[in-house]
């Protein structure tokens, strides 16, 4: 009996951008006062749950709305929590598409938080996230969910 079709993924129609890249977040961010800066959090958001959603059933919650809103009502703990869960969610993702997992939960406090001691450390974790997104929307875009 002959072994039944391998059904493969299909690309989607809408295409997720995979051109985040550290030194526009950094240079449109200060030309902008950080508007930039809350944007590309808040697509990123979006694609991950464009992305992640329909395997794991979870939504991250709107970055705009953490951050003016929640963010300040619980005086920073929100921020934390956000990026945790955020970045937790990008390594789970990763693994189920088969990539090494190069951004997780442990990676947002090493770098994001404590490498704040040594000023670079929120730079490269914003470098491995944008690159991770890069990586998981070009997945998206060519393998479909």
């Amino acid at each position: 009996m002959p072994a039944p079709p391998v059904q493969q993924m299909r690309p989607n129609a809408y295409r997720l951008p995979t051109n985040r890249s550290l030194t526009k977040f950094i240079l449109l961010g200060l030309i902008t006062f950080g508007i930039y800066d809350i944007v590309i959090m808040t697509t990123t958001a979006e694609a991950l749950n464009t992305i992640a959603s329909p395997r794991d059933g979870k939504k991250t919650m709107n970055y705009c709305l953490m951050y003016f809103l929640i963010g300040w009502l619980t005086l920073g703990i929100g921020w934390l929590v956000w990026f945790h869960n955020f970045s937790d969610r990008i390594g789970e993702e990763q693994r189920r598409r088969g990539m090494v997992p190069t951004v997780t939960a442990s990676t947002f406090w090493l770098w994001e938080v404590l490498g704040s001691l040594i000023v670079v450390g929120p730079f490269i974790y914003h470098y491995k996230m944008l690159h991770a997104m890069n990586d998981l929307c070009a997945s998206y875009n060519a393998y479909g969910i």
